[in-house]
């Protein structure tokens, strides 16, 4: 999450989206005052600033929109410029499984990736249900409310950024991947026709909304 109160915009970080590489980005010309929350050098560095500060939910690089209230008010957040990137869902879970199975950290999910093959662990209830509760919008709601301005397609980035753009005064780069997990580009050899007929159900707002298909 970055919050520039001066340049008078949200990013919220939707997990595995491509949001570190447009966060090092958008840090690359970041204000003196602007709060930036996550694990990139210039966050790292600016951590200390967030010591005693209260929000609503937890404060961490995932934030949601509602979990950083405290840091910009309530108010703040319906009249700053909230934008936040999305990608194909089929494409993200490949990626998110393989990222999981790479991590030491203690967590469910994580266990969960490192002990079952993809298909399993995309059929496992817990990642059902997680897929489930939490679309795109889940991450920009104020109340039953989505209030973000723009979302970014991730597979149409240069084409998605203009409005960005335009706000900031300037466009944000170059931008370059980070984080890619050691898995094939192409994410349909990962699904059989009913796991990917699964996601798209599991999927169906984000998929409709984005224009995303398998």
């Amino acid at each position: 999450m970055i919050v520039s109160h001066g340049r008078r915009y949200i990013f919220v970080h939707v997990p595995k989206t491509g949001g570190t590489a447009l966060a090092v980005a958008l840090e690359a010309r970041a204000m003196a005052d602007d709060i930036l929350v996550g694990d990139t050098p210039k966050a790292r560095r600016r951590k200390r600033r967030l010591e005693g500060v209260e929000t609503r939910g937890r404060l961490w690089k995932h934030s949601t929109l509602s979990d950083g209230i405290g840091l910009y008010t309530e108010a703040q957040a319906r009249g700053y410029f909230v934008f936040t990137l999305v990608r194909n869902p089929w494409d993200r879970l490949v990626s998110y499984y393989h990222w999981l199975r790479d991590q030491r950290f203690t967590h469910p999910a994580v266990d969960l990736a490192r002990a079952l093959p993809f298909p399993a662990f995309l059929n496992a209830f817990d990642t059902r249900a997680a897929i489930a509760a939490n679309p795109y919008t889940s991450y920009v709601r104020l109340g039953r409310e989505a209030c973000c301005n723009l979302f970014i397609r991730l597979e149409h980035l240069e084409e998605d950024l203009e409005p960005l753009a335009a706000h900031l005064g300037f466009r944000p780069g170059p931008i370059e991947r980070i984080n890619a997990s050691a898995r094939g580009r192409d994410w349909r050899p990962y699904y059989s026709d009913k796991d990917a007929e699964m996601v798209g159900l599991l999927c169906g707002g984000d998929i409709a909304r984005f224009g995303y298909q398998f």
